[in-house]
């Protein structure tokens, strides 16, 4: 499979603790080419919150995120968890009045912000005035050479109660005088180079992303909404990964992807997807990755056999089976460990034990599962003679559905 990248470089406090870090786009290990500044923008974010994870590439530090006036000025801009985020104003953003009223508008909303890398000096703090009481964070390139009233105008800025920032500081002398001058906090090549993080790449395709939005939109049934979900595992595991992160807490424990979506809310979930379109982290290719197939596949299965066991199993019951078809795979698709995967996500007992644990019905349904891709003909034997099913009944079933799947499968290619 193809794999993403990040780089990712710590920005330090005066102690030399990491307290931030700034997230690079890459679309190869070393390269960082892209169309524009809002695609590698929203490519950053959703690469952090659907494919990385937030707590595994920030732990409890925010991101600096480099956004363009595009990006800004859009509503899509909201959509993106304030908690985890700084948004770095690049120095081509004129101070409009709408400009100047977004910020406004986003620091009400308690988001953080930052101007990137500028050289300080008396036409700076002209352009920015109007806005240095908005701003978290102000970089100052130390690349350059600084004027003499450097020190004063640092004085100034920190009147408006901001952190100042000595960026791309690349020796000793950079950094003794970011130091003398009064900067917080540090960032550059004198202290580490860029870290390239990599993950797999299962983007899904586009053309069914736009399609759950629109039946978000429409106010299709959640029933009929699930089960396009359900149909696309490499949008339903993304949707996972992203509730993941931090940014929902549900007091309701989480059983099913139906629940999923009650919880977190039509507009919400459709904004997330119009993010992944505009990141361009989505595919127009419409055959789906084998692994993605064999998800499907598993959980489909899990369903069909639960039913046979339980044939007055309930949707709810069949959602559970569905789910932990889909989260078995977690721990390979997200490179993630089960038990602290399932964790985060505030996953239903019955769930998690099934996975974890193989209890209960629903446990013991995934085991079977599992002995038919392991070939454990003796797991197949106990669940058949556990719940009083003919001998060889499970193989009957699964080579049923793998035809009926073929089928299906042959119909629309």
């Amino acid at each position: 499979m193809q794999k993403i990248y990040l780089a990712r470089q710590p920005i330090l406090n005066a102690d030399s603790k990491i307290r931030a870090y700034e997230i690079f786009y890459r679309n190869s290990y070393k390269k960082s080419d892209f169309s524009g500044d809002r695609q590698a923008s929203t490519s950053v974010i959703t690469n952090v919150l659907n494919r990385f994870g937030r707590k595994e590439v920030l732990g409890e530090r925010r991101a600096f995120v480099k956004i363009d006036e595009k990006f800004l000025l859009s509503d899509l801009i909201f959509s993106i968890p304030n908690q985890f985020f700084v948004f770095t104003l690049l120095e081509s953003i004129e101070m409009s009045e709408r400009v100047v009223e977004r910020i406004k508008k986003l620091y009400k909303k308690n988001y953080a912000l930052v101007i990137n890398d500028i050289k300080l000096d008396q036409k700076m703090m002209d352009k920015y005035r109007r806005i240095f009481d908005y701003l978290s964070f102000i970089k100052i390139d130390f690349s350059q050479n600084l004027s003499y009233s450097v020190e004063y105008l640092i004085l100034e800025l920190k009147s408006y109660n901001v952190r100042i920032i000595g960026a791309k500081i690349e020796n000793s002398k950079a950094y003794n005088l970011a130091r003398k001058v009064g900067c917080d906090w540090f960032q550059g090549y004198f202290f580490t180079e860029p870290t390239i993080l990599e993950n797999l790449v299962y983007e899904p395709n586009q053309m069914n992303v736009l399609k759950l939005y629109n039946l978000l939109m429409d106010g299709t049934n959640l029933d009929d909404i699930t089960t396009e979900f359900e149909n696309n595992p490499e949008i339903a595991l993304q949707l996972l990964q992203f509730i993941s992160s931090g940014a929902f807490h549900f007091q309701k424990k989480i059983s099913y992807i139906h629940h999923i979506l009650t919880l977190v809310g039509r507009n919400e979930v459709a904004e997330w997807l119009m993010l992944m379109v505009y990141s361009k982290s989505t595919s127009r290719i419409k055959e789906p990755f084998p692994l993605m197939k064999m998800i499907k596949y598993r959980s489909e299965l899990m369903e069909r056999l639960l039913v046979s066991v339980n044939p007055e199993a309930g949707s709810n019951m069949i959602g559970e089976a569905h789910f932990a078809g889909i989260l078995s795979f977690a721990g390979t698709i997200l490179n993630k460990n089960m038990d602290d995967f399932l964790e985060t996500i505030h996953i239903s007992d019955v769930v998690k034990n099934a996975l974890l644990h193989e209890s209960d019905t629903l446990g013991e349904v995934y085991k079977a599962i599992k002995g038919i891709g392991d070939s454990n003909t003796q797991a197949l034997v106990e669940f058949e003679k556990n719940y009083g099913l003919e001998v060889g009944s499970v193989k009957e079933l699964v080579a049923k559905y793998r035809d009926e799947a073929n089928k299906f499968e042959e119909s629309v290619i």
